[in-house]
């Protein structure tokens, strides 16, 4: 089984890179930020302790909703008041999840290996680089798209206002830091068929890492 990881900056369409490797090719799709919110659901094992550190008197401060939802889910709304408003929280709330969310990712990487039935496993996340996965992974994939077509993405499809696109943007990891770690460089600026279109490129990178691990 040969390893992938997908990353790139907000509104560079990883979604459809992601879709398309899932349609085409015998392959377990893992995005990071659903094994985050799994393992936060009632009986996950980052829901208890989430909770604890959410309601503390400091964190509850000033709430006018509820943590809890009525089937007792986290009110994500809320969490990420509470997060925002207390650097001191964020940092306690990172250092829970993040290790939380590796070990099953590590996990769900040996299981698949153990089954035998996939032939790639891709790892999307926008902390990639960031949690060392460059070091562990077969290949690893920066998906890019210029900053204005990215811009336009976000104002069309989650409604961002110019001011929050250029917050967010200003603090993801460069493209030089990308393009320096990752092995295969999606351009997926224009359109995503023909044959020069990000999926022709994504299936171009595939025929070559197969003959690299063949």
């Amino acid at each position: 089984m040969i390893t992938i990881g997908v990353t790139g900056g907000v509104g560079a369409g990883k979604s459809e890179i992601l879709r398309h490797l899932a349609e085409h090719y015998n392959s377990r799709i893992l995005m990071s930020d659903n094994a985050a919110k799994d393992l936060e659901k009632p009986g996950g094992p980052l829901y208890e302790p989430l909770v604890s550190l959410l309601e503390s008197e400091e964190s509850a401060a000033g709430s006018t909703e509820p943590l809890l939802m009525p089937d007792k889910e986290i009110n994500k709304a809320e969490m990420a008041r509470r997060i925002f408003a207390d650097a001191g929280l964020l940092k306690k709330i990172n250092e829970l999840v993040h290790p939380a969310v590796n070990r099953y990712i590590l996990d769900e990487i040996e299981r698949e290996r153990k089954a035998g039935e996939k032939e790639f496993f891709v790892l999307e996340s926008a902390l990639l680089l960031e949690n060392g996965y460059d070091k562990i992974l077969d290949s690893m994939w920066y998906i890019y798209c210029n900053e204005s077509v990215r811009a336009q993405r976000l104002k069309a499809s989650r409604g961002y206002s110019d001011e929050k696109i250029r917050s967010i943007m200003s603090k993801q990891v460069s493209e030089e830091q990308f393009r320096k770690v990752c092995d295969v460089v999606i351009d997926n600026s224009g359109e995503l068929e023909g044959k020069d279109g990000a999926l022709a490129q994504v299936d171009a990178a595939i025929e070559r890492i197969r003959s690299q691990f063949s």
